[in-house]
């Protein structure tokens, strides 16, 4: 089973309003940008990566939490970001019953962490030798 086809199972055996939020999540992630790749991680997490992982998110008890892999790095002018303030890397977005995704926003901060995963790839490649 491929890691979307393990997400999209995850979603349907939601039985309440998590599945339609994680369903919005989802799409404002993967049409943020075409390159994004679905992987499923840690037994049971859907992950979306590009240039380096940029989110994960689980449905818990009551919410629906998406964690960005450097979020404590990206400008997050919608305060999106609502849990794990205190984290040196990680910030979180918890999503409850009744609030609506701002999917506007939520794909700009996903292009933003594609970015940052990018300056750090530019950062770790080695430098060409001029001849």
């Amino acid at each position: 089973m491929t890691p979307s086809e393990r997400i999209d199972r995850m979603i349907a055996e939601l039985t309440d309003w998590r599945a339609a939020t994680f369903v919005t999540v989802r799409k404002a992630i993967l049409t943020a940008d075409r390159e994004i790749v679905e992987e499923w991680k840690w037994m049971g997490s859907p992950v979306w990566s590009r240039d380096g992982i940029i989110a994960v998110a689980n449905p818990h008890k009551g919410k629906v939490k998406v964690t960005f892999e450097y979020g404590a790095r990206l400008a997050d002018p919608d305060k999106l970001f609502n849990a794990g303030l205190e984290g040196n890397q990680r910030r979180a977005i918890d999503l409850f019953e009744g609030d609506k995704v701002n999917e506007r926003a939520l794909k700009a901060l996903v292009r933003a962490a594609i970015e940052f995963n990018q300056s750090k790839a530019k950062k770790k490649a080695p430098k060409s030798k001029k001849k």
